[in-house]
């Protein structure tokens, strides 16, 4: 047996509810006739010209008088794509940058669509979409690695939901799993909207936020704030009723990604900290149920 070093991608379970489209052969439920195991109707063996799986039974009983043959839906095998923020509030996070826990999900999701024979992508964005940042869907161990070590050494941009609204537009139409990787710390008035583009895929937001960000310090201090996307500072002193406004900030931020997403049928993800595989594959499991 060998064990599994810290540094390794951690591996998560994943499973769609709803039937794909494609024709390469995989794990999940498809919606094209073909080679499986998932009875879908029968056809004349004349138009399914395949002696294998004639039904003999069912022929004799035709009012059609034709031989008939057992036709299948075919499973199949899914493009899964991470779409990453690198903006530059995704360069905050302590001891981890929030960027680096991205990271850490993207090796995860790696190793885990190439155990399930998936393919697997990149896009990223900040203001505009990262083309350097671009990973073509494939099917590969280290793939996931390779995006992970891409968006650890890349350079953090000040970002609007324009880059989001760009990239999302090239998955438009698409049959796929997406994952929208982001700590969602811009405007949700056209978040709706710029997700109904991809509204043919299956979407999962990862909402990723640090634990300085959503928990004040528990004694009264004097802090400098800074916004990373707009470099402004502000000195406050944390007292207690600002202290007890945080939380109820948080908490109202929360709610509301929740609402904009339930309205499209979607459940966020929540990272505080670091990633857990086990808590996604819960979340897949809690879907299937």
């Amino acid at each position: 047996m060998i064990a599994r070093r810290m540094t390794d991608p951690q591996e998560f379970y994943y499973r769609l509810t709803r039937r794909m489209g494609g024709h390469r052969p995989g794990a999940h439920r498809g919606s094209g006739l073909g080679a499986g195991l998932e009875f879908a109707t029968h056809m004349s063996l004349f138009d399914r010209p395949d002696p294998r799986r004639l039904d003999v039974r069912t022929s004799v009983r035709s009012l059609r008088d034709e031989w008939l043959v057992r036709v299948a839906r075919q499973q199949t095998g899914v493009a899964v794509y991470a779409v990453v923020d690198v903006s530059t509030s995704m360069a905050f996070g302590e001891p981890k940058p929030k960027l680096h826990v991205a990271a850490d999900f993207v090796a995860a999701l790696g190793l885990s669509t190439f155990r399930m024979g998936d393919l697997c992508g990149m896009f990223a964005f900040d203001a505009l979409e990262r083309e350097d940042l671009y990973s073509p869907p494939m099917l590969r161990r280290d793939a996931g690695v390779s995006m992970a070590a891409r968006l650890r050494a890349c350079e953090a941009r000040r970002g609007s939901i324009a880059g989001l609204e760009q990239v999302l537009a090239r998955l438009a139409g698409r049959s796929a799993l997406v994952f929208l990787v982001s700590d969602f710390h811009w405007d949700l008035a056209r978040l709706g909207s710029v997700l109904d583009a991809v509204a043919h895929a299956v979407l999962v937001p990862v909402v990723i936020w640090d634990p300085t960000e959503t928990n004040p310090p528990e004694r009264n201090a004097v802090a400098t704030l800074l916004d990373l996307e707009s470099n402004a500072r502000r000195t406050v002193w944390l007292r207690p009723s600002l202290r007890a406004r945080w939380r109820v900030a948080v908490a109202q931020r929360r709610a509301q990604l929740a609402e904009v997403f339930a309205r499209r049928g979607l459940r966020p993800f929540f990272i505080e900290g670091a990633f857990d595989a086990d808590a996604m594959s819960r979340y897949f499991y809690e879907s299937l149920g």
